[in-house]
């Protein structure tokens, strides 16, 4: 069975329920349009900044045709609209930057977060590897 999502208008009414089969979106779709540097790069900037595309453009170094492209496959998969000239993120695109925020926090924290796996295999009693825990995560608060 297949999920409905709802896709809301400029004053937040209820334009349409659509179907994920009759778009043809899936995980593998959604992920594949910010799989790139660039493309994440892209989206990530949108996110953080309702920049226009001139400025877009010279940050990531895109060709026009590079950009709109990307911005395209984007909007396809549904993470971006495009409202008084701008780019912002939908609400499902919001959901999105939330998970890749969390990914990019995990993997700025790739030796922490292996030293704890270490841990929890070493036969320490739980109390201990309670506090080695605490340090880690408590050094790297801002990160998680």
């Amino acid at each position: 069975m297949y999920k409905k999502f709802l896709h809301e208008d400029k004053q937040g009414e209820t334009a349409c329920l659509q179907d994920n089969k009759e778009n043809n979106l899936s995980l593998a779709h959604v992920l594949k349009s910010i799989s790139d540097d660039k493309s994440l790069s892209l989206f990530q900037l949108i996110a953080n900044v309702n920049s226009n595309g001139e400025i877009i453009l010279k940050k990531l170094d895109l060709t026009r045709k590079q950009y709109y492209s990307k911005i395209s496959i984007m909007m396809k998969s549904g993470l971006i609209k495009r409202q008084n000239g701008k780019y912002y993120l939908t609400p499902f695109g919001k959901v999105i930057y939330c998970c890749t925020t969390i990914a990019k926090n995990a993997l700025d924290n790739y030796y922490n977060l292996k030293a704890i796996e270490a841990t929890e295999v070493s036969g320490l009693p739980n109390e201990e590897i309670g506090k080695i825990i605490d340090v880690l995560i408590d050094n790297n608060n801002n990160n998680f």
